[in-house]
């Protein structure tokens, strides 16, 4: 399609993709922080704040990757509307779960939901507009959902501490009322007529059902769950390679030895997001002292930095090489995470944390968009979006393992949270480990990257959205299913 950036069809596509994409964003950036005020309520332990989070990631995590395939075959707008709809509807669950075994398969939906609508944002983008507006269409998309990231701790701490964390969940049915019928009204349909074959279901199956086995023997400390889940990998991995170019994962793809090296820091970083967003909210309300909008909006420097200097990251980053960024931005990274060992009972934002989170939001601008662009270098450009989605579910994976396991490596216990004391000596524990496999992903940049800058047009064009929780995916067509 050709549709111009100017008309107002092209400014109706933005709107209603930030609206729907800003659904799932606010989610990621409050429900941390709202997690003693649900265990209170709930009279919940740890395990329930634990799985509150990663049931959302291991659903879209295990999803992503299949929703997108999705939009490409039957109408990227029409995956859209259904993500969108049923990401609401999870929603509302959430906000009315009478109990903690309901919220948590609430947030299971809620993952499922996300895992078509959020590809789905920058497909349509992508298909709609022309070729000469595209570039600031997806920058647009990209520059409002950094917006949305800095306003959402204000938004949901406030909602937090006064009409309660149900909130954090149902706001999210009136912004979904209003973006569905603009979607209907406003956006144009596509779809990619060159998708054929089967969907690799059973692939996507058995990568979600082994990242459950292991997050559930990580929570529970069950040892069969551990072996049921490396046995179910192991089933993924043999279902994945007798595919071929047919499954949701080629094996081709990984013959590239940058693509691998790239995913594997990739893991080591967004594992240690994943543990650390965890846990800090947490440690700024249990110990700290802070209230939710406080804890909330404490860490936002980090989007603050990354939504200002994302771009000339990547601009350094083309022209450096992934070598140098991908090795310095975790070190800083782990500098950040230990400077957060100062964080104690009355602790002083401008003294303790505010050092802490700068040195941590520098790291993250300084890796992020390499990271992505190294991605989408490190492939065929008709293999792009794959890559890309492939990356981004592997970031989601490692901080849905990072959630699971830390606590059981740091020793808390199920009632740790509730007590100022406990929970902060295992959060010292915790931060070093953090740190370590921050310090393990440099080395790994720094010893299997010496490729040089990436070619022009390799650099991705969102470089902001949802980089906190995994990185930006790349608005090309993905090829899984082909």
């Amino acid at each position: 399609m050709d549709i111009r950036m100017n008309s107002g069809t092209g400014r109706w596509i933005v709107f209603t993709t930030v609206l729907g994409s800003g659904m799932a964003l606010l989610d990621s950036t409050v429900v941390n922080v709202a997690l003693p005020h649900i265990g209170e309520d709930l009279g919940a332990d740890l395990a329930v704040l634990q799985w509150t989070v990663n049931a959302y990631m291991l659903t879209l995590a295990g999803l992503i990757l299949l929703g997108g395939s999705l939009g490409d075959r039957f109408g990227r707008r029409r995956v859209f509307v259904i993500g969108v709809a049923w990401f609401a509807l999870a929603s509302l669950l959430c906000g009315l779960a009478p109990n903690a075994g309901v919220l948590i398969a609430a947030r299971a939906l809620q993952g499922v939901g996300g895992a078509l609508l959020t590809p789905g944002s920058l497909a349509l983008i992508q298909a709609s507009f022309h070729e000469d507006d595209r570039a600031r269409a997806v920058g647009l998309w990209s520059g409002f959902g950094g917006v949305g990231a800095a306003i959402g701790p204000f938004v949901g701490g406030w909602l937090v501490d006064g009409p309660g964390w149900r909130w954090v969940f149902l706001l999210n049915v009136p912004l979904a009322a209003l973006c569905v019928p603009v979607a209907l009204r406003h956006v144009p349909e596509s779809r990619d007529d060159t998708a054929r074959g089967r969907f690799d279901v059973f692939g996507a199956v058995l990568g979600a059902a082994a990242l459950a086995l292991v997050t559930y023997a990580l929570i529970g400390a069950v040892w069969w769950a551990g072996v049921a889940g490396v046995l179910v990998g192991a089933g993924f991995v043999v279902v994945e390679r007798r595919r071929g170019e047919r499954a949701m994962v080629p094996p081709s793809v990984f013959r590239s030895r940058l693509f691998t090296a790239v995913n594997l820091v990739t893991l080591c970083v967004y594992a240690a997001f994943g543990g650390f967003f965890f846990l800090a909210a947490l440690q700024l309300q249990v110990v700290a002292g802070y209230s939710a909008l406080g804890a909330g909006t404490a860490l936002l420097p980090t989007t603050v930095l990354m939504l200002l200097l994302s771009a000339k990251s990547g601009e350094l980053g083309e022209r450096t090489g992934p070598r140098l960024p991908l090795t310095v931005g975790p070190l800083l990274c782990a500098g950040g995470m230990l400077l957060m060992l100062r964080v104690g009972e009355d602790a002083s934002y401008v003294r303790d944390v505010l050092p802490a989170v700068l040195v941590l939001g520098l790291g993250m601008t300084t890796l992020v968009a390499p990271l992505t662009a190294t991605v989408l270098a490190s492939v065929d450009v008709s293999r792009a979006g794959l890559a890309s989605g492939i990356n981004n579910a592997a970031a989601r994976a490692a901080g849905l393992i990072a959630v699971a396991a830390l606590p059981l490596l740091t020793g808390m216990g199920p009632e740790t949270y509730r007590s100022a004391q406990e929970f902060e000596e295992t959060f010292r524990r915790a931060m070093p480990m953090c740190a370590g496999i921050l310090v393990v992903g440099g080395v790994l940049a720094w010893t299997t990257m010496r490729t040089p800058a990436a070619p022009a047009g390799c650099h991705p064009e969102c470089r902001v959205h949802c980089g906190v929780q995994s990185p930006p995916l790349d608005p090309g067509r993905r090829d899984a299913t082909p």
